[in-house]
């Protein structure tokens, strides 16, 4: 049962708490009737039980205010984190908040705060599951509380309306070939020298006592394991926003080379991007930087053009 709700604050009344004011009437209609001092003790208590749970629950939602969000990386259709940090003046008090965060287009699993932080500040990471790559918003925080016995639930909400990247799907590319472009050769690592590092996938010349079964075997292609003693050359990408229109394989592309600059970031390589667009030919360098213009990629070319054009991963 909702017994008070406005824009900022809420408060409602739990199947518990229901349950717990039919009692609280019927010992005061008993006590009235009988005139038993007992029975007066007892409503007394009870009154006053149900009055202490709304004055905690109150305190527990107050003094929280949003400082800072921390977005990270956030993939679309990938579950990532999203930490968000609050002032909280509290110094230790029980809080026993659920916190829910409304975003557009994506879905956010709620988060718990249980008692406040000592130190002034407090961080809660929610797991935040986007979409779509590009900008969305994040609308409202809302604080809800059952503290302390469950009887009455409040809510406070606070306005957000914060502006949030979300990168592309990180597709994982096939197999580069040989030349591929700004991609220099590695050095081999010297067996029973070094040791494994990480893993990439299988190139020409490479080995076939590195493959990683594994890996090989989750991703359907062979992969290799990469050795400490390999020194790996930076990653130059490129993509003619002009070549492209909108629409899935546009999408597709933008999503492979998300991939690549994952896989980059991973084996620990300099990454670069150049895009061609409207505005001419700009270099983004950096794993950030480059996911960041990829997730406000607008394709700039015709249908028709689009058609002809293979679009392959460079």
């Amino acid at each position: 049962m909702r017994l008070w709700s406005d824009r900022r604050l809420r408060l409602s009344l739990t199947g518990l708490g229901g349950q717990y004011l039919l009692a609280l009437l019927a010992v005061g209609a008993f006590s009235v009737n009988t005139g038993n001092n007992l029975l007066y003790l007892v409503f007394s208590l009870m009154l006053g039980l149900f009055l202490v749970s709304g004055v905690l629950s109150r305190r527990a939602l107050q003094g929280l205010k949003v400082k800072e969000l921390e977005e990270g990386n956030l993939f679309a259709r990938v579950r990532g984190g999203l930490r968000l940090r609050l002032q909280d003046p509290g110094r230790g008090r029980v809080r026993g908040l659920e916190l829910l965060l409304s975003m557009e287009d994506g879905e956010v699993q709620p988060s718990f705060l249980g008692a406040a932080s000592r130190s002034g500040e407090t961080s809660v990471v929610f797991q935040v599951r986007a979409g779509h790559r590009g900008w969305t918003r994040l609308r409202r925080l809302e604080l809800r509380t059952r503290f302390p016995f469950g009887l009455l639930e409040k809510s406070r909400f606070i306005d957000l309306d914060q502006p949030l990247l979300v990168l592309p799907h990180p597709r994982t590319p096939p197999a580069p070939p040989t030349s591929w472009r700004g991609e220099g050769h590695r050095t081999l690592a010297q067996e029973g020298v070094s040791s494994p590092e990480g893993a990439r996938p299988l190139r020409v010349g490479d080995p076939p006592g590195r493959v990683h079964w594994k890996r090989t075997a989750q991703r359907s292609q062979p992969w290799v394991r990469t050795f400490e003693e390999e020194r790996p050359l930076g990653l130059h990408l490129r993509i003619d926003l002009s070549a492209w229109a909108p629409g899935r394989p546009f999408e597709r592309e933008l999503e492979r080379l998300s991939g690549a600059i994952l896989q980059a970031r991973l084996q620990k390589r300099e990454i670069s991007l150049e895009f061609h667009g409207a505005s001419g030919a700009h270099e983004a360098r950096g794993y950030t930087a480059c996911w960041r213009i990829l997730a406000q990629a607008r394709a700039e070319g015709s249908t028709d053009r689009a058609e002809a054009a293979e679009g392959p991963l460079s």
